[in-house]
């Protein structure tokens, strides 16, 4: 029995490895080939748009939860599909040329993080199916830990690399990993009793986003998405821009990729668990106000960093702090995520959900590039901070209408009038 739990927590974090190593290569680490390629600002910032499918990744996860590949399984098929694309895809990356074919490149980033987005939602969906209730707990762990180990080779390792060999073979490197994963899902196990597939696209696709508007009406619905995207859009923006920042003061690949790829996410982990922590005993609403403004006071660091120019040990101290709250503000940000959900609709609701935490992180912060370069460095990330407020303006906004409707609800059981209730509670 112990012997099948290790198995198949060991696949988990084996399988978050493959989940989070093609992340950064559309984001910070081809920001940095970019850089040293010399490519404008500007196009750097736009290029971040290649990101997107992250933020719409909801759009095709009924489908790929409807239908199922003729071998491994639903989930395992999946995944097996699209490692195997993504090593194609990432080796088409490492053979395109950033100065004289951009085009091609950010043609094969974009087909990357589209089939990295559908490999997240499928191992996302197998990991619930195949691990048992007491299981969850350290397999939700140990993905995050595999996942992040990843992002340590992507967004660390691979910086070093690039300072002493090309990034085509940095690239092609990371392409032929991601191959060797599909032993990985060849070997994980499959559920005991697989979940049977939705009846029909409408049972897949249209009752959670139905079930989500009917049970918190229009404002309070739209308030909520609202909420997800904005939250950490002033953390986002600074995280975009910060790679060409830092070499931009004259710091090393190899010194960027130590402390932003390296301690800053370590420091994440560490910031994600000290978050979990604390909301032990805090509400998920304080928590949220709390590290919400923790993490986007960060920005003040980073603005002072630009006035001191090239100092490392100011440079780690932005990096280190802003990758701790940013972990403490993510673990609030999915607590509360997670209690938005309906148990019926989960899987498609926390996608639609974790999907729009993207769009601040990649729609959103598409002009970045265009706007450090308009006003410079030390006023970008007081723009950043200001960029905080909208999220927390919400997030007052939410809280009052959430009381106002539970106060309601609670009087409308009591024989009182829902709006004579709601009077009331303004009053």
């Amino acid at each position: 029995m112990k012997s099948s739990a290790s198995f198949r927590l060991s696949s988990v974090f084996i399988l978050g490895v493959s989940s989070g190593l093609p992340l950064f290569l559309t984001q910070k680490t081809l920001q940095a080939w970019l850089t040293s390629a010399h490519v404008d600002l500007g196009t750097i910032g736009l290029l971040s748009l290649v990101s997107l499918p992250y933020s719409v990744k909801f759009l095709w996860a009924p489908f790929l939860d409807r239908f199922a590949p003729p071998f491994l399984g639903r989930r395992r098929g999946w995944i097996a599909i699209a490692q195997i694309a993504l090593a194609c895809a990432i080796g088409l990356m490492a053979m395109s040329d950033p100065v004289h074919a951009l085009t091609a490149l950010a043609s094969c980033a974009l087909l990357v993080a589209f089939l990295s987005a559908s490999q997240d939602i499928v191992f996302d969906a197998w990991r619930v199916d195949v691990l048992p209730s007491e299981e969850r707990g350290p397999g939700a762990a140990l993905g995050v830990l595999g996942y992040r180990m990843a992002l340590l080779a992507t967004g660390s390792l691979a910086l070093i690399l690039a300072d002493h060999m090309s990034w085509k073979f940095v690239y092609l490197s990371l392409a032929g990993i991601q191959a060797l994963l599909v032993l990985a899902t060849l070997a994980a196990p499959e559920p005991a009793a697989p979940p049977a597939a939705p009846r029909s696209l409408q049972d897949a696709v249209v009752e959670p986003f139905v079930e989500f508007f009917r049970r918190r009406g229009i404002a309070l619905a739209l308030a909520s998405l609202a909420f997800v995207v904005l939250f950490k859009w002033g953390v986002y923006l600074v995280q975009t821009m910060s790679t060409p920042f830092l070499l931009t003061l004259g710091f090393s690949q190899t010194e960027v990729g130590a402390v932003l790829g390296g301690a800053g996410l370590i420091a994440t982990i560490l910031g994600t668990a000290a978050g979990g922590a604390a909301m032990a005993k805090l509400s998920v609403h304080k928590a949220l106000w709390i590290f919400g403004a923790l993490q986007g006071a960060c920005g003040l660091l980073f603005w002072g960093l630009s006035l001191r120019g090239h100092d490392m040990v100011w440079m780690t101290a932005a990096v280190v702090s802003e990758n701790f709250f940013i972990g403490m503000g993510t673990a609030a940000l999915i607590a509360w995520i997670m209690g938005e959900c309906d148990a019926r609709f989960s899987a498609t609701q926390f996608a639609l959900l974790s999907s729009l935490m993207a769009v601040g992180r990649d729609l959103l912060t598409a002009p970045s590039g265009f706007v450090a370069k308009a006003v410079g460095w030390p006023a970008f990330f007081l723009l950043t901070i200001a960029a905080c407020l909208p999220g927390l303006a919400l997030l007052v906004f939410l809280e009052r209408r959430t009381r106002s409707r539970g106060q309601a609800e609670g009087d409308a059981r009591d024989g009182l009038d829902p709006r004579t209730a709601e009077d009331l509670v303004e009053r």
